[in-house]
């Protein structure tokens, strides 16, 4: 599988968030750091299924939530020292991710039964091939999030 598309996202996405001087999130949004923890949250999930299917598994699991766990996201934000740390483990799951998504070869074809919801953009309750699920990621979630990061720089 080709993933310069998912590289060229993460790229994209890690020069806003290098870019730093984010300001507070309007009511009821995601803040800088809440945004942060869910990609590399997201990415831990990604890679999971991505390494089951490099094991062989014929099958996979993904499951993501619009507000995933925000009392999670914060806790993830506070173990990591906040901003600095969580833009270190980005940068860290995200190559991790392209790395083992350059692995992929023809599994990337599998089924992974995903379950994805953010917003009203991006809704999926189906098996997909993973391929497709990363493909949405690059050209769907990534550039959502980035946006969100360029409203709150302040």
């Amino acid at each position: 599988m080709e993933n310069g598309g998912l590289r060229r996202a993460y790229d994209a996405l890690l020069a806003e968030v290098d870019a730093g001087g984010f300001g507070p999130a309007p009511e009821g949004q995601l803040g800088a750091e809440q945004v942060v923890a869910h990609l590399v949250a997201n990415d831990e999930l990604m890679i999971q299924a991505t390494e089951a299917l490099l094991a062989g598994s014929p099958f996979a699991y993904y499951d993501l939530e619009e507000d995933m766990h925000r009392p999670q996201l914060d806790a993830l934000a506070a173990e990591q020292g906040g901003m600095r740390g969580l833009t270190a483990l980005l940068h860290e799951t995200s190559d991790r991710l392209c790395g083992l998504v350059d692995q992929l070869g023809l599994a990337a074809e599998t089924p992974v039964e995903t379950h994805l919801r953010e917003g009203f953009d991006l809704i999926v309750d189906e098996p997909l091939p993973w391929s497709r699920t990363l493909d949405l990621h690059a050209r769907v979630h990534l550039p959502k999030h980035q946006a969100q990061l360029h409203l709150l720089r302040s």
